[in-house]
């Protein structure tokens, strides 16, 4: 499709300022349209309930107190993706990972807390352990999916920022592989290696806001394995 002509500006000099704004915006809600969100936004509502599910032992705040604040948060990031709104569904999307981020993390120093002060039976203690194992996953695919090359609008747009990750497809000279784009998928594939064998396996990390994020994702899953295995040579 041609590109649409803009009217000149009074000097005959080109589009004016407000023509190209107006044109950027309009590219923008666009393209923010046809992000698919859908399994980025059902896997933050799965976090949201694994985190609140765990012990109640386990929780920053009373488990209703959590549960509304990670409602009202996806209630305003579902308002601001169905207005297209590119600033403010970064914006949101960023916070509501921070804090579901903040909720693990708070939940897996009490879990390790539990293990040595035997707060916990041994089927509530592999229970939760299990819950925040896999609730590490989904957590940090989102931030993958979020951060990298400046997020998934810039993603689609085909105007994204330098690669944070280098997926093996992008290297492939295979026929059929040239226009390949990561989807969710990805990012979740490459979170469940991380939290299983504690490194990205076949693809490359190559920003450090990348290599942090994956270290503290290798940190929490090492934790909550090594509660699991402690708990387990107690009980023999």
């Amino acid at each position: 499709m041609a590109p649409d002509r803009h009217p000149q500006d009074e000097h005959g000099c080109g589009p004016s300022l407000e023509s190209r704004m107006e044109a950027e915006l309009a590219e923008l809600v666009h393209y923010a349209h046809r992000v698919p969100r859908g399994l980025f936004f059902g896997a933050l509502v799965l976090i949201g309930v694994l985190l609140t599910v765990v012990s109640v032992m386990l929780h920053i705040a009373p488990w209703w107190a959590s549960a509304g604040v990670c409602a009202l948060l996806l209630i305003l990031l579902a308002a601001a993706i169905w207005q297209a709104h590119d600033v403010w569904s970064r914006r949101l999307a960023l916070t509501t990972i921070t804090v579901l981020t903040l909720f693990l993390i708070v939940s897996v120093f009490y879990l390790v807390h539990a293990l040595f002060h035997e707060n916990e039976s041994a089927v509530a203690l592999f229970r939760d352990a299990l819950l925040l194992w896999v609730t590490n996953i989904f957590v940090f695919a989102v931030w993958y999916w979020e951060i990298d090359r400046g997020g998934p609008l810039k993603r689609h747009r085909g105007k994204p920022d330098r690669p944070d990750l280098l997926f093996p497809q992008m290297m492939a000279e295979a026929p059929g592989w040239n226009e390949w784009q990561p989807t969710f998928i990805d990012y979740l594939y490459l979170a469940f290696n991380t939290n299983t064998a504690f490194s990205p396996t076949d693809t490359a990390v190559l920003s450090r806001r990348m290599k942090l994020l994956m270290m503290t994702q290798s940190v929490i899953s090492l934790a909550v394995v090594s509660v699991i295995v402690g708990r387990a040579i107690n009980i023999g």
